[in-house]
């Protein structure tokens, strides 16, 4: 099956997991915020992070990154661990050139009937 949208290169795909680092960064501290926030006020009622507004405000922050990811053609398929795939081809097949939080590169990709299930080593 054929991508539509954006198709990467192995190189393009990691040229763009470098730069957006950042962002992945910011995603995960957000995650980590909501997380906290939300758990304080369901257990205490209270937080140190804020109230329901900064959920809300947090919430909306988050959105845009996976939204800011979606615009350069990036599949968020997960945020807790935080998990993109760049669409792409390998031996004129379609794959997903797959980046999982806590991989230092693009080191794996995996054909897109498959899904993570089917990731296997560039």
């Amino acid at each position: 099956m054929p991508h539509t949208g954006a198709v990467f290169t192995l190189a393009q795909a990691r040229h763009l997991v470098a730069t957006l680092r950042p962002r992945v960064e910011e995603l995960i501290r957000l995650r980590a915020d909501l997380a906290e926030l939300r758990i304080d006020l369901a257990d205490h009622g209270v937080s140190a992070l804020g109230g329901l507004a900064e959920v809300k405000a947090l919430e909306a922050r988050l959105h845009a990154v996976v939204e800011e990811f979606h615009q350069h053609g990036i599949q968020v398929k997960g945020i807790a661990p935080v998990l993109l795939d760049f669409p792409g081809e390998r031996d004129g097949r379609a794959v997903l050139w797959c980046w999982l939080e806590g991989d230092t590169d693009v080191r794996w990709y995996h054909r897109v009937e498959c899904g993570f299930a089917g990731r296997r080593p560039v």
